[in-house]
């Protein structure tokens, strides 16, 4: 009954859980059957399918907020598809300086309302500092080469100072007005004319000049 009433927020979206379903979503979107689609309408639709379990415990007096519906959701993973959920929509991108970066997905809600071409809210987002990211050219894309991340490129303080999904023209255009402007202002990292053949790297000039 909470379930009818209140949908599935009467247990919750764990942080975890909220992750999965993103990258489900996108991959439903982009690709399909088998992958599952996971609206509320479609997920409660199954309840059978994934929840039954935990539906059991709530109906035997368990608290809803303490069911994390990370590993229910992973009931509806398509098998063998499945073994490749890390490589068509991974948790974190590696990016040239050899950081790790969370890669954030757009909303179930979002997703289901565009597609990979619908504007900025339907694609993924790496939000990482500008000098990390030197003399990569390639916009990475996900879902089998279906989608392009959106680099939201971080300033030395962790500001933005660039929103793009084509790295390549960034470096051969709005680059240099970034540079002109920051390299007085954060004058500690590197800003070189060249960002093509530049070092990439999260650490500072004294330190990269160090190693």
């Amino acid at each position: 009954r909470a379930l009818s009433a209140d949908g599935l927020g009467a247990i919750g979206w764990s942080e975890g859980a909220d992750a999965l379903r993103r990258r489900l979503a996108l991959l439903h979107r982009e690709l399909g059957a088998p992958w599952p689609e996971v609206s509320e309408a479609a997920l409660l639709a199954r309840l059978d399918d994934w929840l039954a379990p935990e539906v059991d415990a709530l109906a035997r007096g368990a608290a809803a907020r303490g069911i994390d519906l990370a590993e229910p959701l992973r009931r509806l993973l398509p098998w063998p598809e499945a073994s490749r959920l890390a490589e068509l929509a991974p948790e974190r991108l590696e990016v040239p300086s050899g950081s790790r970066v969370r890669i954030e997905y757009p909303p179930v809600e979002d997703v289901a309302a565009t597609d990979s071409t619908g504007g900025p809210g339907a694609l993924p987002i790496v939000a990482v500092k500008l000098q990390e990211c030197f003399g990569w050219a390639e916009t990475p894309r996900l879902a089998d080469g279906r989608v392009p991340v959106l680099f939201h490129l971080l300033s030395p303080a962790g500001r933005p100072l660039a929103v793009t999904a084509d790295l390549a023209s960034f470096w051969s255009g709005p680059y240099a007005q970034v540079r002109a402007e920051m390299r007085g202002r954060y004058p500690k990292h590197p800003w070189p004319e060249d960002p093509w053949t530049a070092v990439a790297t999260a650490k500072t000039k004294r330190r990269l000049a160090g190693e």
